[in-house]
């Protein structure tokens, strides 16, 4: 058998020899001819294309990707049955956010064998990508025409969201290690701490921290030393409601919520304690049950992966509710919210001392940048004025709304967007520190 190239042209030069000889004499009969000789010839060789149902093809995704990460690659493995060589192409359905670096491609196999093309993936949106079907096409003998179909191969990829603050998080960890490791004796108060080890007195140790009765047998004085302690519990709670749907440094402050959550779960499971979620919106929608160690971050973040803020009122007295029932347990208790002063009057505060009976919380949320940039800016032309004193009236309903919370006995961090998640990260370790758990 010629090669594809070599009879498209052979067919290619007879069709020419036939309209130089043809047209001249009668020209439009002579196209006619021509063209049904080209449309004759293309149907052949779509009749001799192999069924492109006999090309096996194959489809490697990755599990999970992260934005950010350097992405993953995809694989095809197409196989050619027959005895003879085949020309195909493949399309597959793949996302534009998928950002892949080629979605189709085409190949010669060789008879009876298996190719294998690649490429990159770099997602640049979170979510869960469902991939269905891509298209087989075979050429037939002279390369005229050929036959396609479509293959279902499904398939889900996650891309799991970026994690802003994880060198915040690790500078964080490595803190309190040193301190931890340094550490001579709790300074907190309370009983909040956890024995480690007894020592020889220095000058700079309180007396209340000398064991007599270890003094007594040595002869030396000697001191009790304490640790932080471990295996405490922090719950995330993650509002995914309307309000968390507006947009603070280019992004729905429900990222910045998931940030924050991706942290605490990071520090507090490098340190021992155990780390849950619980994603609202006007129902639970996601709950993860608190645990430690570094796979728990990936819990998480698996969990995070296709929420998106929904446009309803959260329901908070429903998550509290359901926070109560599966985690007895006395914790800290973290909401990722915005200080809207309607939502929060008249859902937030009258359902929040159900939880301060039994737990620590804290309430965060993402502080808009621009608008604290106009309260401030010097007003000049009438519409800066009036946009400075909305700016102003807005932040000092904001400060009125978190005083009231911090007068429930909640603790509140209101911060710009990048900030939220290492202060959220500061407040756990003080209470850590201070064994008010």
């Amino acid at each position: 058998m010629l090669p594809v190239p070599t009879a498209r042209l052979v067919v290619l030069a007879v069709l020419a020899s036939a309209a130089v000889l043809l047209l001249p004499l009668h020209p439009p009969a002579g196209l006619l001819v021509v063209d049904g000789l080209l449309v004759a010839v293309a149907g052949l060789d779509a009749l001799l294309a192999p069924d492109p149902a006999t090309v096996a093809v194959q489809r490697e995704l990755p599990g999970a990707l992260t934005i950010g990460a350097g992405g993953g690659d995809v694989r095809w493995h197409v196989r050619n049955p027959t005895g003879r060589r085949l020309r195909v192409a493949v399309a597959d359905e793949l996302a534009p956010s998928l950002h892949p670096g080629v979605r189709r491609f085409a190949a010669v196999i060789p008879p009876r064998a298996t190719i294998t093309r690649a490429t990159r993936l770099d997602p640049q949106r979170r979510g869960r990508f469902e991939v269905r079907e891509l298209v087989v096409r075979a050429d037939g003998p002279l390369g005229l025409a050929g036959r396609q179909s479509r293959r279902r191969l499904p398939a889900t990829l996650r891309v799991l969201p970026v994690f802003r603050s994880r060198q915040e998080a690790e500078l964080r960890i490595e803190r309190a290690r040193l301190l931890e490791v340094g550490m001579r004796s709790a300074q907190g108060r309370g009983g909040g701490t956890e024995f480690d080890s007894l020592r020889e007195y220095t000058v700079d140790d309180e007396f209340r921290r000398i064991d007599w009765p270890a003094t007594a047998r040595s002869g030396r004085t000697i001191v009790r030393t304490y640790r932080a302690e471990r295996n405490q519990q922090v719950i995330v709670l993650l509002d995914c409601g309307r309000v968390m749907a507006g947009r603070v440094a280019g992004v729905p402050r429900l990222e910045w919520g998931m940030d924050a959550a991706m942290m605490l779960a990071a520090v507090a499971g490098r340190l021992g304690d155990r780390c849950g979620l619980v994603a609202f919106d006007r129902e639970v929608t996601k709950v993860v049950a608190p645990a430690g160690g570094t796979a728990q971050l990936t819990r998480v973040m698996s969990a995070l992966y296709d929420l998106e803020p929904q446009l309803v009122e959260s329901d908070y007295r429903g998550a509290f509710a359901t926070t109560l029932a599966r985690f007895r347990r006395r914790a800290l208790l973290v909401l990722v919210t915005e200080l809207t002063e309607e939502a929060v009057a008249e859902t937030l505060i009258p359902e929040l001392p159900l939880l301060l009976g039994r737990h620590l919380v804290v309430v965060a949320s993402v502080a808009d940048p621009d608008v604290v940039g106009w309260a401030w800016r010097p007003p000049g032309e009438p519409a800066t004025a009036f946009r400075s004193a909305a700016a102003m009236g807005a932040l000092e309903r904001r400060a009125a709304t978190a005083a009231r919370l911090r007068a429930l006995g909640a603790t509140v961090v209101d911060a710009p967007p990048h900030e939220v998640a290492p202060r959220l990260a500061d407040a756990y370790l003080r209470v850590k520190a201070t064994g008010r758990l």
